[in-house]
């Protein structure tokens, strides 16, 4: 059972887990009182909106693995490489092919009222990141595990 221990007080793990976990949290708020009216059960599992919880634990995890084996670390350069490939996802690729989503429902539903269209099935929409929203993100991603660090000496 060494290995229930391992996953236990793997401080990178732990700091990711609690670093969405928050995003999350500080997500469920910000729609709680901006958007109320957007608010659901699944608001709190979204992805998507402010601050980017892909972005808080890649950035979590690239940090963690920073304190534990160093920035020259090859683990730390592959966890950086990819902490920037997903960011640049989550505010490139996803929030476009979300905007494209948007646009083809939009189309759907036009050609729908206008009896041009059988078995309509609106496409899925997913929307990424903005700039900001993954910033904010990342920042939280940093600062999760310097901070819990600092506190309890980890």
């Amino acid at each position: 059972m060494n290995f229930l221990h391992d996953i236990f007080t793997n401080f990178p793990l732990i700091m990711a887990i609690i670093s969405w976990f928050l995003a999350q949290v500080i997500k469920f708020f910000i729609v709680l009182i901006v958007y109320p009216s957007k608010l659901t059960r699944k608001t709190i599992m979204s992805s998507g909106g402010m601050p980017s919880s892909h972005s808080a634990v890649v950035c979590s995890l690239t940090t963690s693995i920073a304190m534990t084996e160093g920035f020259a670390s090859p683990l730390f350069a592959i966890c950086a490489v990819l902490s920037f490939i997903v960011m640049y996802d989550a505010a490139g690729v996803r929030r476009s092919a979300g905007e494209q989503a948007q646009m083809l429902n939009e189309i759907i539903a036009q050609l729908s009222e206008q009896n041009q269209l059988q078995n309509e099935q609106m496409v899925r929409e997913i929307f990424g990141h903005t700039p900001l929203q993954v910033v904010v993100g990342a920042g939280i991603g940093i600062l999760i595990p310097i901070v819990t660090h600092l506190i309890f000496k980890i």
